[in-house]
């Protein structure tokens, strides 16, 4: 039996994975470019914006901040 991780197809996860995404092309940013600003790895950016990652609300914060956005905000775009 092939493993399969307890975050695939976690609808939160991908709701602010999307989220995360739209507002970034919104902002004309690369992942890179998000990722410098955030303070996080390029590749866990990506993985965030996949919903492969769970992030911490410290992540969040940053991604938000970079983003010249609200956590409510983006948490609203996302529908939670």
């Amino acid at each position: 039996m092939a493993y399969k991780s307890v975050l695939a197809g976690d609808k939160s996860l991908i709701a602010v994975g999307k989220a995360v995404r739209e507002t970034r092309l919104e902002r004309g940013l690369s992942q890179e470019d998000l990722a410098v600003d955030a303070n996080v790895e390029r590749s866990y950016m990506g993985a965030i914006e996949r919903a492969e990652a769970n992030l911490t609300l410290i992540v969040l914060t940053r991604i938000c901040r970079a983003l010249k956005i609200k956590p409510s905000e983006l948490l609203a775009k996302a529908r939670l």
